[in-house]
């Protein structure tokens, strides 16, 4: 029974290892502390020196997005990336106005971990942002 339930619990976590999205990204308001729902997000890859999209989608209720890299990719391919956070948008549909019409984060991914989260703190008119270890 004991070597059952070891079996079990390890087919449990092993499972979940693979459900992480390889990036997801959260986006927190600074002036609330609280979420950024509802707001659009583009992943893109540089490709000759060109940008390609590759994923896009809406932050949840939890200001998170995790399915912007493909899901149809059993791997993640090294490579220079562009997040493009909608932040001009989505502060106008709050009938706010802001100095950053868009900001886009580009990063390296060299191979060296499975997963990227990638934090993006706003207000109207300042941003920060930083490479999460989980």
């Amino acid at each position: 029974m004991k070597k059952l339930v070891t079996l079990m619990t390890g087919l449990i976590f092993s499972h979940m290892a693979f459900a992480i999205a390889p990036i997801g990204v959260q986006v927190t308001n600074l002036e609330t502390g609280g979420p950024a729902t509802q707001m659009n997000v583009e992943l893109e890859a540089q490709q000759n020196n060109t940008w390609t999209k590759i994923g896009e989608g809406t932050t949840d209720d939890k200001g998170r997005l995790d399915t912007l890299y493909p899901s149809t990719k059993t791997t993640l391919d090294k490579g220079i990336y562009k997040i493009t956070f909608k932040t001009g948008d989505w502060f106008k549909n709050k009938n706010l106005r802001a100095f950053y019409a868009e900001i886009p984060i580009v990063f390296v991914i060299d191979g060296s971990t499975d997963h990227y989260q990638i934090p993006l703190t706003i207000s109207q008119y300042g941003y920060s942002t930083y490479k999460s270890a989980d």
